[in-house]
């Protein structure tokens, strides 16, 4: 017989290497970044935080890389926003300059979801680097 506390406990802790169930989905927590490629740029954000909304309570490899996910592109929207605004504040008289930095955080940030998509999959828990650390 199965009580309320069996039901409600949380999952174990992740133990050893991810099952391929859990691998094909911290791809995807990755993977649905790209999505913000065809949304204008809100899927980077809702894609990974959906991936990880739905499976964080049930597979504790989903729950880690859906969060490095999210944090990374909430950083790198982060990183756009400052940009736009150096942009309208000087005038557009920045603009050569956030242009072209703004195209530097665009391939890094592409090169380094790809890698991490790639990582994932493989079953290693993969860290971005020059992440904030917002969703714990």
């Amino acid at each position: 017989m199965t009580t309320i506390e069996d039901v409600t406990a949380p999952p174990p802790p992740p133990s050893g290497e991810p099952s391929a169930e859990e691998k094909t989905w911290g791809m995807l927590a990755h993977l649905a970044a790209l999505s913000g490629l065809f949304s204008g740029g809100v899927g980077c954000v809702v894609g990974p935080l959906v991936v990880w909304l739905v499976k964080k309570d049930t597979m504790p490899f989903v729950d880690d890389q859906g969060k490095e996910a999210l944090n990374f592109n909430i950083t790198v929207f982060i990183a756009y926003v400052v940009l736009m605004a150096m942009t309208f504040l000087s005038f557009f008289i920045l603009s050569p300059l956030t242009i072209l930095m703004g195209i530097v955080v665009g391939v890094g940030w592409l090169v380094l979801t790809i890698i991490a998509l790639v990582k994932a999959n493989e079953g290693v828990a993969y860290r971005y680097p020059f992440t904030l650390r917002l969703v714990k």
